[in-house]
């Protein structure tokens, strides 16, 4: 009796433990090996008194190169930070022949109220946001410590770029007027511009005015964030249209399609496109199936 009942459970059950078997996930032949998407280094930071780390992502081809590359240095740019959307648009730029290749710089932040504002002079500012005003500091960690060593480590041309988004977009602008040799191309992503009661823009056109240089240029772009955000960019964006002298830029209005929290990614690739385009990628005739009533021959 026992055997017949063994036999019963083995004809009713067995397929079903023989398909799960089939459908049991596949044991992995190692334990994985991790993708390295960068080089990290870290700098010892005279001017910041600490340890500061650079992710830097390099284009295929970089160390056999002949041309230089530009260098997009990214403001917020830690590994838990911008920089690893950023790099894969860089990435996408050479795979899909959207833009010429880069290599892009990410600029770890730490406390970025502190280092990314401008000292405040509305005294409102200064009690509301004790710790902040380093943004010279910082700017000068960037131009006397970040860029000479990454000019000295990796192949790049004359052109530099900077790119960040919120307190990184203020940041940038603030750069633009404050030292606008420091970089050629500035991006900056629904920016900061309420800081100061909208110091920076409000002073823009004297600071447009005297930086007298040539060959510059300036991508803007504004989500849906509305107020101080907004007013402080539109008194930008009329100084820049009035100003003789000021950047060659580019407004985009994202009131309608984006959020502060969504803005970043498609406007920092509009941005690549509009600053480093390739012409169009030409592929040749359209081979014969691509064709309608086309057929093997066609082509010759």
């Amino acid at each position: 009796m026992p055997q017949l009942i063994v036999l019963f459970v083995l004809l009713v059950f067995a397929p079903g433990l023989v398909l799960a078997q089939a459908n049991a996930p596949a044991s992995p032949v190692s334990d994985g090996t991790p993708i390295t998407f960068g080089t990290s280094h870290r700098i010892d930071s005279a001017i910041l008194g600490e340890p500061r780390t650079l992710t830097v992502w390099l284009p295929p081809g970089h160390d056999t190169a002949e041309t230089p590359y530009t260098v997009l240095y990214l403001i917020d740019g830690g590994v838990e930070q911008d920089y690893p959307h950023i790099a894969g648009l860089a990435q996408l730029g050479v795979v899909g022949w959207q833009f010429q290749p880069l290599i892009v710089v990410g600029i770890e932040t730490g406390e970025r109220i502190h280092e990314l504002t401008p000292a405040p002079q509305d005294p409102r500012y200064r009690d509301s946001f004790d710790t902040s005003g380093g943004a010279a500091d910082f700017r000068a960690y960037i131009a006397e410590e970040v860029i000479p060593f990454i000019e000295s480590h990796y192949r790049v041309g004359e052109r530099r770029a900077i790119i960040g988004e919120s307190l990184a977009g203020l940041f940038i602008v603030d750069t633009l007027l404050e030292q606008p040799d420091l970089f050629d191309d500035y991006i900056a992503v629904s920016p900061s511009l309420w800081w100061d009661d909208q110091a920076a823009s409000q002073g823009a056109a004297e600071h447009l005015v005297a930086a007298n240089r040539e060959d510059w240029r300036l991508y803007l772009t504004m989500a849906d964030e509305g107020g101080t955000m907004q007013s402080g960019l539109d008194r930008l964006l009329t100084a820049l249209q009035d100003t003789p002298g000021a950047p060659d830029w580019r407004y985009v209005d994202r009131r309608d399609s984006e959020t502060h929290a969504t803005v970043f990614h498609p406007a920092a690739l509009d941005a690549l496109r509009w600053l480093y385009s390739y012409p169009p990628y030409d592929y040749g005739p359209a081979p014969w199936y691509l064709r309608e009533d086309a057929s093997p021959g066609d082509d010759d």
